[in-house]
């Protein structure tokens, strides 16, 4: 008896083993649409649309096997292949909310400043050291500024769980159920979208970016308060700008995009992904162009087109640096936090570097004199920052 009872003990721990097996195997790949509510007609809605469009209730994702028909299919990569068979789905479910971040939709108007940022579930330390420096929520030159992270999912239970512990303490980060990885960067746009035109369809003007660039949040609300005429209520999109590009046809690529995914062999102007300034305007414009707009994996690609579809494009802001800092000249040091003092944002920081230059930029002793007694310094400064804060 007791050698039966110790084999059924056995069995019952087997079977719940495989479960967690099978539940794992199912966090990698894409996921179903359960229940999806049909955005409603809203006061702030374009000019050029009177209502979004109607999306049906309990859409389920399938795998559109009449993808595998397209030419030259199998000859695609594997990430490409699961990308045509899913590319229409837009609807997943919402694991992470935060309807309360902007204080409600009717209360939205309040938020000037809603920082976008795109994280992925296991990077905790780059979050964390975000909310205590540029993406610290607060109340700046009369303003406020919001911040909101956005995430799919990971195959680690354990990294989806702590994300669930930390939206707790925070209550800052939005986490839909799909596999966070390069190729579902446009999905993640494309699903901030439906929630910001539900949950915040007022806010004045939004930053998206990544969440590993210094940005400073400071200069951009003086820029966006100077903004003549323009209280989010006009098309602004504006960050390091991408001209005469196309789409990288060799496999080997991060950026690899065949034509079965993209048949033109020119992108239009595009604004770099690292970080890029818009209105509430734009981005609404760009949630109601999504759906007359296939995906493609190439985010900020995507949102261009989108913009391209309804006249409207990005103009260049001097102040982004999403390629890096660079200073042409060994007497000067990139590192300087006076530089860092002038500009919107840069890209490529560690987490504990980016801590120690906000610290920098915002210490009170700090002397920038050195660049006023430079005429190499200055010449450089005012040619590739002070000068294209006040312009469009």
């Amino acid at each position: 008896m007791r050698i039966i009872l110790k084999n059924l003990f056995l069995l019952v721990i087997f079977l719940a083993l495989l479960l967690v097996f099978f539940e794992e195997i199912c966090d990698i790949k894409y996921l179903h649409i359960q229940n999806i509510q049909q955005p409603k007609k809203r006061a702030s809605l374009l000019a050029q649309a009177t209502e979004y469009p109607s999306v049906t209730e309990q859409e389920r994702c399938v795998q559109n096997t009449t993808a595998a028909n397209i030419t030259g299919f199998s000859t695609l990569p594997g990430h490409i292949q699961d990308f045509l068979y899913y590319r229409h789905c837009r609807f997943f479910p919402m694991l992470l909310n935060a309807p309360e971040k902007c204080g409600g939709a009717v209360n939205s108007a309040d938020v000037f400043l809603l920082l976008v940022i795109k994280s992925s579930p296991g990077n905790y330390e780059r979050r964390e050291v975000l909310r205590k420096t540029w993406a610290e929520e607060r109340l700046y030159n009369g303003v406020w500024i919001r911040r909101i992270f956005i995430v799919g999912t990971t195959p680690s239970g354990s990294d989806n769980k702590l994300l669930e512990l930390e939206n707790r303490v925070y209550k800052d980060i939005l986490q839909w159920d799909f596999y966070d990885r390069f190729y579902n960067l446009t999905l993640k746009q494309v699903l901030f979208l439906e929630w910001m035109a539900k949950n915040c369809p007022n806010a004045r003007f939004l930053f998206n970016g990544d969440d590993d660039i210094f940005a400073n949040t400071d200069n951009m609300v003086l820029y966006l308060q100077s903004l003549k005429d323009n209280d989010g209520s006009k098309h602004l999109f504006t960050g390091n700008i991408v001209r005469n590009a196309g789409p990288f046809r060799f496999a080997w690529s991060k950026y690899y995009i065949p034509v079965q995914v993209y048949e033109s062999n020119s992108y239009p102007p595009y604004l770099d992904g690292g970080g890029y300034l818009l209105s509430s305007y734009t981005a609404l414009m760009i949630y109601y162009m999504s759906y007359t707009v296939s995906l493609i994996p190439i985010d900020d690609v995507y949102l261009a087109i989108c913009l391209a579809k309804a006249g409207l494009g990005p103009k260049h802001h001097l102040g982004v640096r999403t390629r890096g800092m660079y200073i042409p000249s060994k007497q000067l040091d990139q590192h300087d936090p006076c530089y860092y003092k002038e500009i919107l944002l840069v890209h490529g920081f560690a987490p504990h570097s980016l801590f120690i230059m906000w610290q920098s930029v915002h210490d009170p002793n700090l002397k920038c004199e050195h660049l006023r007694k430079s005429k190499e310094a200055l010449s450089w400064v005012h040619r590739n920052m002070f000068d294209s804060y006040f312009r469009d």
